[in-house]
């Protein structure tokens, strides 16, 4: 599972069987930044019903690998999920799968209010697919 942790919402993504191809698979939004127990819960149903192994959660470091307030948020958020799975929770340089997700979206013609719906599942995606391909090597 790949997850794309922001100030509203988590991005998800599923792998394949193989652990070959990562796909979008939701976004998880909440009202409040600090209200994280909904979105907890979702997450471990998805767990539950797709048998998932490992969690790979971006790393949103600057782009001068400096680490800002959302490094300190996506930490105790990862606590959070080992706590409540009892999974590895493996982190994962997220710079710019933000803008390549909207790189993608603007390749599918995809436009307007839209790009709300997909970017941060597509943004989890490539933070999976990512971390599958660098473990391959």
């Amino acid at each position: 599972m790949g997850l794309d942790f922001g100030s509203k919402t988590v991005g998800v993504a599923l792998s394949d069987p193989t652990g070959l191809i990562a796909s979008p698979f939701e976004i998880v939004t909440r009202e409040k930044e600090d209200k994280l127990r909904r979105t907890l819960a979702r997450i471990e149903e998805i767990i539950a019903e797709y048998n998932v192994k490992k969690i790979i959660l971006g790393y949103p470091v600057n782009m001068d690998g400096s680490e800002g307030e959302r490094v300190r948020k996506t930490e105790e958020f990862r606590d959070m999920l080992i706590r409540r799975t009892g999974l590895d929770v493996i982190f994962f340089d997220e710079r710019l799968t933000t803008v390549e997700a909207h790189e993608i979206m603007s390749d599918a013609n995809v436009k307007g209010i839209d790009r709300k719906k997909y970017v941060d599942k597509i943004a989890a995606a490539l933070i999976l697919q990512g971390y599958m391909d660098s473990e391959e090597q």
